[in-house]
């Protein structure tokens, strides 16, 4: 048993998908994307039991390419983020009606099939596939059963697949480069290279590229937060939740570990754009009256100290980074789930026209205030675990990044309790406000009791992913 079975199980589960037609579809993508989650579970069990899980096959003998896929803690980790997110995507999406809805679970599935492939994925070549073929269906599912002008929602996802694709050629170039090298791409015959540092800073910007845009750091967002609004919650929530992770995992598994004389030179140049990225995102998302965009910027803002956090090259960074990755993720799918629930009711997304929630359904107002208070790194949420030890990490580099990374803190709790406010507070709104229904109650619960059970006992992540962590710290600092 290995890695692999995943990737069938959604593949397998995107054709079942398209092939049961639109009256099934949602029921077999959810028992798929279940499959997937408890198949994900199984192998992290045997893992933990010391067995190796990975798989290696020769795919192309020239070049040398091969079908590898790694299962470390740190891709483990990534894996079962996008398979239990995955479920609890498609489940969240049942209260709405989809035309052609075989197409769109079938996209849904596909895109997990890719991302939990680059996640995976230990030759160059073919992460670099699977990292593209992740940018089909969510420019399908964004294109074709998004909301709001048609012109706009064409060019708000035009121009974020041809920046997408335009970032990763440059990475492809330096992937070609390194294999004229190494004559692979497997990624410890990549860790052996002794590249100059001059070889090493061009292929750390080559990936920079990349990575900064799908993100998206500072100056690389402008595509986000329209793409955001004009996609489809669930499509958005695939953005935000899993597919952005991408970009900051490859940070820590590709990038640093292959060009580590770079990344001490530049450290603080890096951090300093991930901090800009925080008070940009912070500031924007004061101003903003529509909801989806509001959560947007305040995720620029999140994922910018994240990414500040991998670039400090500690154990302590790299290790809040990616406990602030899963736990970002499940907090912004929960909170974008929130805007479509109220959305479904008042079909709005300005916040000027909401209110007065609280008095007409007190349980999803108890909800959302503690997806809110989540958000803003709460002691006792998953985020207060992650943004604490990223802010520790800043600190140990230079204490002023500590300083202003907080302010992520600071900002994200005035914009988000006033969205709260406004949105769920004052006066009885005139228009009726329904309870949750028992799925949305189910959806948005499921989210909170993670945020709470790992923000109150982190171990079982912290101890899966450390070992990996520091594996990638011992190459970063070698004497090359």
């Amino acid at each position: 048993m290995n890695v692999s079975l995943i990737l069938i199980i959604l593949l397998v589960g995107a054709f079942a998908t398209f092939l049961a037609g639109d009256k099934l579809a949602s029921k077999v993508a959810l028992f798929f994307g279940l499959a997937a989650a408890g198949a994900s579970i199984v192998l992290l069990n045997h893992y933990n039991l010391g067995e190796n899980i990975s798989f290696i096959n020769q795919w192309i003998t020239q070049p040398n390419i091969s079908f590898a896929l790694k299962a470390d803690g740190l891709s483990m980790a990534m894996l079962l983020l996008t398979t239990v997110l995955t479920p609890i995507i498609i489940f969240s999406s049942f209260g709405n009606d989809y035309k052609n809805s075989k197409s769109f679970y079938a996209l849904i599935l596909f895109m997990s099939f890719a991302m939990a492939g680059t996640f995976l994925a230990s030759d160059g070549l073919l992460y670099y596939i699977f990292w593209e073929l992740s940018l089909i269906p969510i420019y399908f599912i964004a294109l074709i059963w998004g909301n709001g002008d048609t012109e706009e929602r064409k060019k708000a996802v035009v121009k974020f697949f041809i920046y997408t694709l335009a970032g990763s050629l440059f990475m492809l170039v330096a992937f070609v480069y390194m294999y004229q090298k190494a004559g692979s791409l497997l990624l410890e015959d990549l860790y052996k290279l002794n590249l100059t540092a001059n070889e090493q800073l061009w292929i750390f910007l080559a990936f920079f590229l990349a990575y900064a845009i799908k993100i998206p750091l500072i100056p690389f967002h402008t595509w986000q937060a329209n793409v955001y609004q004009k996609a489809p919650t669930v499509g958005t929530m695939l953005l935000s939740g899993i597919m952005l992770k991408m970009g900051l995992y490859s940070v820590i598994r590709w990038q640093l570990p292959l060009a580590p004389l770079a990344a001490k030179e530049y450290m603080y140049i890096f951090i300093g754009l991930g901090i800009a990225g925080v008070i940009y995102g912070s500031i924007v998302a004061l101003k903003q009256k529509d909801l989806k965009k509001l959560l947007a910027y305040s995720s620029l803002a999140h994922v910018g100290l994240i990414a500040a956090g991998t670039y400090t090259l500690t154990l302590d960074g790299l290790r809040g980074a990616v406990l602030q990755m899963i736990a970002h993720g499940f907090v912004v799918v929960g909170l974008f789930y929130a805007a479509e629930i109220i959305f479904r009711r008042y079909e709005t997304r300005a916040i000027a026209e909401m209110g007065g929630i609280r008095t007409q359904s007190p349980k999803f107002t108890s909800m959302i205030l503690i997806l809110v208070l989540a958000s803003v790194a709460l002691p006792t949420t998953f985020n207060f675990i992650g943004e604490f030890t990223v802010l520790y990490s800043l600190s140990q580099i230079n204490i002023w990044f500590a300083i202003l990374g907080g302010t992520t803190i600071i900002l994200g709790a005035y914009y988000m309790l006033k969205m709260f406010q406004h949105a769920m507070l004052g006066e009885t709104n005139t228009k009726p406000f329904a309870d949750v229904t028992v799925n949305e109650g189910i959806t948005l619960v499921l989210i909170i009791g993670v945020l709470f059970f790992f923000g109150m006992y982190p171990k079982p992540i912290t101890d899966l992913i450390t070992p990996s962590l520091e594996e990638i710290l011992t190459q970063i600092n070698r004497i090359n």
